[in-house]
Order: structure tokens, then C-alpha cells, then sequence
């Protein structure tokens, strides 16, 4: 499914909920991901209750990608994954930047101390977020514990090697 396509698939759905759609657009971030901006006129439809409906909307997009991508074996479905992230109102990037923030407090904790810092419990897209963010620290290693909506992040202070 290419980016166009994903476009048009965005458009329709937001199109169905009766919300007026005024501005639509692609920003690729990388050859596998895609972001997807949308301007709305009533985004509390999607981003009241800490962005659920936005939550569930990312979630039927990449159902329905990933349905029509129809990859031939389990190793194509990992190599061919498409990273597309919808964006009502600039709430995501915000989201996303909030998250970056906390992730860079708690990376500058731990080297402080020297030790392992907790982030609170989070979704597995936060989780992800602060993996990559962290991932270039050669000082520093995340790791997921816990299980269900307890799981978090911490972070642990290995040193300079």
C-alpha cells in the first residue's frame, strides 16, 4: 500500500465519523514510516480522554495497511512493516515531544545518580518512543518490565565503556 493510498484511506475514515476535514497531508519521516497530518475542525472527537479516539484510529489504520500488504510468510510481514502514524491537530507531535522530554529528564537522572531509574507504567508506543530516543546512549540502557498496563521502561546506568 503506498503513501497516497494510506492518504485516501485516512480521509475516508476520518470522513465517516461526520467530522469536517479541512487539510490533510503527508510528512515522511523515514523510507518506512509515514505521518499523516490532519487539520480538523472539532479534534476533541479524537484527542479528548488523552487521545483516545486518536489512539484508535492509528489502530485501524495499521490494521487495515497491514491487511493489504498481504505478505506471502512471517518474514516478509517483519521486513515489509510500514510504520504509519496519524496526526489530528498537531496532538501526536505534541505527544511524542512530551514524552521525549520525560525520557531525556530521566536518561539525565540516572547518569546523575548513577544508577536505574522507573518511568511510570505506559503504553507500548511510549515505551517505544523512549527505547529509540535512548538507543544512541553508550552510557545507558532501557529495558521493558512488568506486565499489562503496569509495564514501564527503565532505565539503567551502565557506564562509559
Amino acid at each position: 500500500m503506498d503513501k497516497i493510498e494510506i492518504k485516501k484511506l485516512v480521509k475516508e475514515l476520518i470522513e465517516k465519523t461526520t467530522v469536517k476535514l479541512n487539510e490533510i497531508s503527508i510528512t515522511e519521516e523515514g523510507p518506512k514510516n509515514v505521518w499523516i497530518s490532519v487539520e480538523v475542525n472539532e479534534p476533541h472527537f479524537f484527542i479528548s480522554r488523552d487521545g483516545e479516539g486518536l489512539q484508535a484510529l492509528n489502530h485501524i489504520v495499521h490494521r487495515i495497511v497491514e491487511n493489504r500488504m498481504i505478505p506471502r510468510d512471517s518474514v516478509e510481514v517483519a521486513q515489509s512493516g510500514l510504520g504509519v502514524l496519524v496526526d489530528i491537530n498537531g496532538f501526536q507531535k505534541k505527544h511524542i515531544e512530551n514524552v521525549r522530554a520525560v525520557a531525556h529528564m530521566m536518561s539525565e537522572r540516572a547518569r546523575y545518580f548513577k544508577s536505574n531509574i522507573e518511568v511510570d507504567p505506559m503504553s507500548a508506543f511510549e515505551r517505544r518512543i523512549i527505547h529509540e530516543f535512548l538507543s544512541d546512549a553508550i552510557d545507558l540502557k532501557t529495558e521493558s518490565v512488568g506486565t499489562g498496563h503496569t509495564r514501564r521502561v527503565v532505565i539503567k546506568y551502565i557506564g562509559v565503556i
